[in-house]
């Protein structure tokens, strides 16, 4: 039997060389390599213990190239956005379970969503699941004519034929949040907006809306903001420099929300004690120990077990058009960044007090 040294120092094994460290035949040592049925129980043995002397892996790639079908879902995320680790993580255990397997191609400051779609493409990835795509609905719909579509966490109106679309309620996790910072006593409510990114404009009207159902439509007030803790921190040295500086805030999302409360802690502003802050996500950041985030949950398992269903019905044929936009409903998770304010003054009277003026207090109680 040929020992380790017949395989060429810094070469890849072939099944040749597995073979040939075997002592078996080619087309029996790809038998076994591919599970197929006829080896024998000790050729198999032989040929799976020869493969593990020598280092030898199946070439994948080649194997899908000899198949009519990848089985591959390809996945487009954002490398600076935490949540999307959350959703890359959920998307395998969906994809997984629903016999496909995923090829990631990420988006980087370096590196444009054409390019990491192009990849995937590349690969020959069956389906594309894009998170929080910024491309114009119309390169969508180009994609979409190719192959199945997923879009997760953004509206898109109107849809294209093939393409799905999979997202959180963000306009109704919006007013969760806002409902919560009232219900504590909290008028002056400020929204770190996230510009022109996936969401941002549904979180937008969650926002305004919930103060106008509380008759807070003149406390309404939107500092620009975006999807990074740069972002935040920006926003939040805009707040420090103002003179009604608010007593709670609810940032695009979770990273947005980190850069806040970094700002905050280094100009020695306590949190929650003088001020609230809230997120949008529940990412892994938001769960750290020394952050304890209060936030808004996208439900990142549901929103990746829905898009990878739909982008498989489209495969299999089992798509329905009623199901072309699956809403998923988010939920607030309440930590350790809000509470009362200080001191609570309803404007319905002239009373204020640390623990609140009496008309707050008998409406609480």
């Amino acid at each position: 039997m040929p020992s380790r040294s017949a395989v060429p120092d810094g070469k890849r094994p072939t099944l040749s060389d597995l073979a040939a460290r075997a002592g078996v035949s080619v087309p029996l040592a790809s038998m076994v390599m591919r599970g197929a049925k006829g080896p024998s129980a000790a050729s198999r043995e032989r040929v799976l213990r020869a493969a593990q002397e020598i280092g030898y892996r199946p070439d994948s790639r080649a194997r899908l190239l000899r198949s009519s079908r990848s089985h591959l879902v390809g996945v487009q995320f954002d490398l600076r956005q935490p949540f999307h680790a959350d959703m890359v993580e959920a998307l395998y255990a969906a994809a997984g379970a629903a016999g496909y397997q995923i090829a990631l191609s990420a988006v980087a400051a370096s590196r444009s969503e054409q390019e990491a779609v192009e990849t995937l493409l590349d690969d020959r990835c069956e389906a594309l699941i894009l998170l929080s795509p910024h491309a114009p609905a119309a390169r969508l719909a180009e994609l979409a004519a190719q192959l199945p579509v997923v879009s997760v966490a953004r509206r898109l109106r109107p849809l294209a034929e093939g393409l799905d679309v999979v997202r959180a309620a963000d306009d109704e996790g919006a007013r969760q949040a806002v409902d919560h910072l009232v219900a504590l006593g909290h008028r002056d409510i400020v929204h770190i907006d996230g510009g022109r990114a996936p969401g941002a404009a549904d979180r937008r009207r969650g926002y305004k809306s919930a103060m106008k159902h509380h008759g807070l439509t003149d406390h309404v007030r939107l500092v620009p903001g975006g999807l990074t803790e740069d972002h935040g921190a920006a926003a939040a040295r805009t707040l420090l420099t103002d003179s009604s500086r608010p007593t709670a805030v609810l940032a695009f999302n979770d990273h947005c929300a980190i850069g806040v409360l970094d700002t905050f802690l280094r100009a020695r502003i306590p949190v929650p004690d003088e001020i609230s802050v809230v997120g949008f996500d529940d990412s892994h950041l938001a769960r750290l120990a020394h952050v304890q985030l209060t936030t808004v949950g996208q439900e990142a398992r549901q929103l990746a077990r829905r898009a990878v269903s739909r982008a498989v019905a489209r495969l299999e044929g089992g798509a329905t058009d009623d199901e072309r936009e699956v809403v998923v409903t988010p939920h607030l998770v309440i930590r350790s960044t809000t509470r009362a304010p200080a001191t609570l003054g309803c404007g319905l009277c002239e009373k204020t007090a640390p623990n609140g003026c009496d008309w707050r207090l008998s409406r609480q109680s």
